[in-house]
């Protein structure tokens, strides 16, 4: 993954010197194939990792057809939170980045995904995501037969 990491950082490069060499008329449309190319990484990791969790639980079913068990409404509800949450932050991430690196260069472009980081993470340590779903989980859930 750190190979991918450095072909990007070598794309922004690309286009920061591009923009000095250009000039600012031609920043928007260099911006915007830089974000072209960050989205479709974003767009090759995300297909390679459904494939990835797909084809683990394919072999799971093949091994043990009984260990898959259709997923309850709860659970399909909080992961299309999660994974909502997610493409949320991945399409404004874009804009996001755009406007970090235009106006404060690659430091900008830092500051930028520095928040989105904090967004998800505070996410997620409030209680969103996996922690939140568990949570309602257990909770539902009575101790025994007896208990309503």
């Amino acid at each position: 993954m750190e190979a991918r990491d450095h072909e990007i950082e070598k794309e922004l490069a690309a286009t920061l010197q591009a923009r000095r060499e250009l000039g600012p008329e031609y920043e928007s449309a260099l911006v915007d194939s830089f974000l072209e190319k960050v989205e479709q990484r974003l767009d090759t990791t995300l297909d390679r990792r459904v494939r990835r969790h797909l084809a683990e639980q394919q072999v799971t079913a093949a091994r043990d057809p009984r260990s898959i068990s259709p997923p309850s409404a709860g659970a399909l509800s909080g992961f299309g939170e999660r994974f909502g949450f997610g493409v949320v932050s991945l399409v404004l991430a874009v804009p996001l980045s755009a406007i970090g690196v235009a106006n404060a260069g690659i430091e900008g472009l830092v500051v930028a995904w520095m928040g989105i980081v904090g967004v998800n993470v505070a996410d997620a340590a409030r209680g969103g995501g996996l922690f939140r779903q568990r949570g309602r989980e257990r909770r539902a859930a009575p101790a025994s037969e007896w208990q309503d």
